[in-house]
């Protein structure tokens, strides 16, 4: 089993239940909130990999739902700027095992890199439904309008840990 740095915006429903799914494949989830992580611009690219700079943003950030941020028109070095001044604009989570790192919630690839299948039998049903889930993106769906504060979604989930 691993122990995965996960980092989120607390509160936010998606995020727990990926953590749920982590933590019932019997991997060590340690959290941290993405709000608040001291980063640099060059520790956060390193999450992103060769994907677009496109797929580096949250598309549910206000800013980028609103239309002031259009992430297929910004290039990389522009893009970690904005990211650094505004954390909201970061695809979540990023995820650290050793020394890979990934952002995003892709059932498939995680359980190819270090598994996600349930340790215990009495969890398996729980999370064969989550799996079926998108764990991509806000639980709340994308038919309706919320604003996701500095506290997480819909402002619930106050408590943020430091490194």
């Amino acid at each position: 089993m691993a122990r995965v740095i996960f980092y989120e915006k607390p509160g936010c429903k998606g995020g727990t239940k990926q953590k749920v799914l982590l933590t019932a494949a019997g991997h060590e989830v340690v959290t941290y909130s993405l709000l608040t992580e001291p980063w640099t611009a060059e520790r956060l690219r390193s999450f992103f990999g060769d994907r677009t700079v496109s797929e580096w943003f949250n598309k549910s950030a206000p800013k980028v739902k609103s239309g002031e941020v259009i992430p297929e028109s910004i290039d990389a070095d522009t893009a970690l700027v904005m990211m650094l001044r505004d954390p909201l604009l970061i695809r979540r989570p990023l995820i650290e095992v050793g020394n890979r790192r990934e952002v995003g919630f892709d059932v498939e690839k995680i359980d190819a890199w270090i598994g996600l299948k349930p340790v215990d039998d009495s969890l398996k049903e729980m999370s064969e439904k989550l799996m079926q889930q998108n764990l991509q993106g806000c639980s709340h769906g994308h038919d309706h309008e919320h604003h996701h504060g500095k506290g997480g979604c819909k402002n619930h989930g106050q408590e943020q840990h430091q490194h």
